[in-house]
């Protein structure tokens, strides 16, 4: 299973948490960071969905485009209907 999908579809909680996980990163790393309060972060990556504002530097800050796995659902949505 792709590690940024769930059984019930895109969760990116999961996803920023299995990058972290990958390269060796903690969540009060990406924390400090982005400026933003390590325990609530943690809290913040444990849902499926992530506000776009915070996703943003999150991405930024892993230089990983985090909105591209939505287009790409979209995509996987569209083919199979």
């Amino acid at each position: 299973m792709d590690k940024k999908f769930s059984a019930n579809g895109l969760n990116m909680g999961l996803a920023v948490r299995n990058l972290l996980e990958e390269r060796d990163l903690t969540v009060a790393w990406l924390a400090r960071q982005i400026d933003f309060d390590s325990s609530n972060l943690c809290k913040q990556l444990k849902n499926k969905h992530i506000y776009p504002e915070l996703l943003l530097k999150i991405s930024a800050a892993l230089k990983t485009d985090f909105f591209s796995f939505y287009s790409e659902r979209y995509n996987q949505i569209i083919q199979s209907m």
